[in-house]
């Protein structure tokens, strides 16, 4: 970013490099195509249409969200073919997934359970519409989703019901192999691909008709489009990378085009600074000093590895130095790097996007969309 910006920035605050973002949906897209495999992106990165926008234009047959506030924002955004790939329980957000269902070409929900598919079911029969769904299933990150063991069974039921139509299957299982955590990412997206197919072939066998299969987070979806066991991948954090995808394996450090920008507001002692964002600026979501990746602070300060993030308030982050001495003083801007990028853009009410030739404000549009 141009030094003549940075008195522009009302701190604390993200930039977003364009130009690398461009780059990032590129790659990302000319990967799956490559490998015969549509790309469904998850938006819950970057919340913004005018990012999913430039997804589908790249090439993306769609996106996938995680709410219907979410996917509201984004059919009002210019999207047409959403995926909510979480379980919709409770009147009021299957009532707003229906009414959703008329603003856009596709709609696809998701189910994991008879309790999720009967509400669904018959909700669409008295609003005389057919849902498309997909059935979740558990490949070991043990988050929603049948085990395994209950698949064709459920995938049985789920085929009776009327006013549904199962079309395929779906997965989150990004670092697992053989159920447990995993740093390799090659073998867990091979296994991913492979438990897909056998869970395909078993309920195909069972004499229902599904069609799509879908899985890939960003650690994984690469390797998993390479087995050529799955129609489509649904990696999210891609498009803007992180440090945790770096100690992931799955992005180089140059690809980040995040930055936070603070401000040191105070400095009480040459041991430590006080900058301003605290806990409601950076995300809490990692634990530090932890294996296997033990990240260091809750951001990194960039090109500075003395200087650490590892105490914050509400509004007030405390800058420390391993040698003792900062050398801070107040009025110093400070470039950090995000180590997880989906929890940091959905704190901001705005960020600023780095054209290169100008910088410009966006509005997260579907940022805190929880429901």
């Amino acid at each position: 970013m141009k030094k003549e910006w940075l008195n522009e920035l009302e701190t604390p605050c993200i930039v977003i490099d364009m130009g690398k973002t461009k780059e990032n949906i590129r790659k990302m897209q000319e990967t799956a195509s490559l490998y015969g495999c549509k790309l469904r992106p998850h938006i819950k990165t970057h919340k913004m249409p005018l990012f999913a926008r430039m997804q589908i234009a790249a090439g993306a047959d769609g996106i996938t969200c995680a709410k219907v506030s979410e996917a509201e924002v984004m059919a009002e955004g210019g999207i047409d073919d959403i995926f909510i790939a979480y379980p919709l329980i409770g009147k009021v957000k299957i009532k707003r997934a229906i009414s959703l269902l008329k603003k856009v070409k596709r709609l696809i929900l998701a189910v994991d359970s008879m309790e999720c598919a009967i509400p669904l079911n018959e909700a669409a029969k008295n609003a005389r519409v057919r849902l498309e769904v997909r059935m979740e299933v558990d490949t070991g990150a043990k988050r929603t989703g049948v085990v395994r063991e209950r698949a064709v069974e459920l995938a049985k039921e789920i085929a009776k019901l009327s006013n549904l139509e199962l079309t395929g299957i779906y997965t989150f299982k990004s670092l697992v192999y053989k159920d447990k955590p995993t740093q390799d990412k090659v073998i867990a997206g091979k296994e991913e691909g492979e438990l897909m197919e056998l869970l395909t072939k078993n309920i195909l066998a069972a004499g229902i008709n599904i069609k799509e299969i879908s899985a890939g987070s960003t650690p994984t979806g690469e390797e998993v489009a390479k087995t050529g066991k799955v129609t489509e991948i649904r990696p999210g954090t891609y498009i803007f990378k992180d440090f945790m995808l770096c100690k992931e394996g799955a992005a180089s450090f140059d690809e980040i085009a995040v930055r936070y920008y603070a401000t040191v507001v105070s400095t009480p002692c040459k041991e430590y600074a006080v900058i301003d964002g605290g806990t409601k600026t950076f995300p809490m979501d990692i634990m530090l000093d932890t294996e296997p990746y033990y990240y260091p602070g809750y951001a990194l300060i960039e090109g500075n590895d003395d200087l650490q993030l590892r105490r914050m308030n509400e509004e007030h982050g405390i800058i420390t130095s391993k040698k003792g001495e900062t050398g801070l003083k107040v009025g110093d801007t400070i470039v950090l790097v995000p180590i997880h990028v989906c929890t940091a853009i959905n704190m901001q009410n705005s960020v600023y996007i780095d054209y290169g030739d100008c910088l410009q404000k966006e509005v997260v549009k579907a940022r805190g969309m929880l429901v």
